[in-house]
């Protein structure tokens, strides 16, 4: 859905995981693996329902509890293999041009998550993207996305209104969260949430690379400022 042509935009507002980086496919690998050394298969249609809230683990925990007598001591063991994966992985394709440009152009940054405040920050760290975000509201100060909280905070803390900033999610819940908050939403699935029904977003891209941001804010009828 197109806005009024002229919008101003001041800030860009993205999700974490899965957005800014893939990290969800390391994830639900790691997921994938504990379940399997335990003679079970993770059923995806399950994990779909919880993709961009906090009940991921606690869903899998609860399933896993069916074939395991203590299932949260396998939750170290998960954490490390999350990390290992993700050694060598980096932002998504695209996303350091629309970082890049929204500096060129004076914009304000920020990132609203279901994740906790630990693991956010450490993986901005490690993708060396922490000096670019002014604001980064978590799951764990926060009440988690599909409620609007962390895109509320993020609003306030960039000092700008709703109609003044673009969300960008992967997720459905991530988007009805920024939808919620009042925000244009651009949906932009990774290759886990492809497949689920981005429909109450305002646009959807396949990836960040498929239109620049300023190609990008002329479809949704915005402009920098």
């Amino acid at each position: 859905m197109r806005q009024a042509a002229g919008v101003v935009t001041r800030a860009l507002i993205f999700d974490f995981d899965g957005t800014l980086a893939d990290t969800e496919a390391a994830v639900l690998q790691s997921w994938q693996e504990t379940f399997r050394k335990h003679g079970a298969e993770l059923p995806l249609d399950v994990w779909h329902t919880v993709i961009g809230t906090q009940n991921t683990a606690s869903t899998m925990l609860a399933l896993l509890g069916e074939h395991v007598p203590d299932p949260e001591t396998l939750r170290p063991g998960m954490r490390a293999r999350v990390l290992e994966l993700l050694e060598t992985g980096g932002p998504r394709e695209g996303v350091l041009d629309y970082l890049d440009a929204a500096a060129a152009r004076g914009l304000r940054l920020g990132v609203a998550s279901s994740s906790s405040g630990t693991w956010v920050h450490g993986q901005l760290d490690r993708l060396g993207l922490a000096a670019r975000f002014t604001s980064v509201e978590t799951g764990d100060r926060h009440a988690a996305k599909p409620r609007p909280d962390t895109y509320l905070a993020a609003l306030a803390t960039l000092g700008v209104t709703a109609d003044e900033a673009v969300a960008f999610e992967d997720s459905p819940h991530g988007v009805s969260a920024a939808k919620a908050a009042g925000i244009t939403t651009v949906a932009v699935p990774n290759p886990i949430t492809a497949a689920l029904d981005f429909g109450h977003a305002d646009l959807i891209l396949s990836s960040f690379a498929d239109r620049p941001l300023d190609g990008l804010l002329t479809v949704l009828g915005r402009r920098a400022g």
